[in-house]
């Protein structure tokens, strides 16, 4: 079944791509980020997947300054050490912040909260709201 996704969705989408980067080089993305769409239960339309593949290129691009963020903002906790589901919402969550225009910082913090909840451990939103709204106080200062 095809259907068109709503930001939420679109947002899951991308940060499951991120996360199974964690596991795939970038050479094998490519390869598994179709077997990914063709798994789904709704299948992107060729839009939405578009859009999908374009943020998730985006985060990627920007992904040492992201991490380089990350490592400055979070006190103990270098990327390294993070769980792979939280350092995928966080990554996605601080491109949206800093990067993208279309999204603003509350949604962005807000949104991360609710991945952390659905796909994260018990501690995993209030891990990821510690820290992005940390991130969101040096931006504005």
């Amino acid at each position: 079944m095809t259907g068109r996704m709503n930001r939420s969705q679109l947002r899951e989408n991308i940060f499951k791509l991120l996360y199974l980067s964690g596991f795939n080089s970038e050479d094998e993305m490519g390869s598994q980020m179709a077997l990914y769409f063709e798994g789904q239960d709704v299948v992107p339309s060729g839009k939405d997947q578009a859009y999908i593949e374009k943020k998730y290129s985006k985060v990627k691009e920007h992904l040492e300054e992201i991490d380089r963020l990350l490592n400055e903002t979070s006190e103990g906790w270098k990327t390294s050490r993070m769980g792979k589901v939280d350092l995928a919402i966080l990554r996605l969550a601080v491109y949206e912040m800093l990067f993208d225009e279309d999204v603003p910082v509350g949604v962005a913090i807000n949104e991360a909260v609710e991945l952390g909840k659905k796909f994260g451990t018990d501690d995993s939103s209030s891990f990821i709201n510690g820290i992005l709204g940390k991130l969101a106080k040096k931006a504005d200062a």
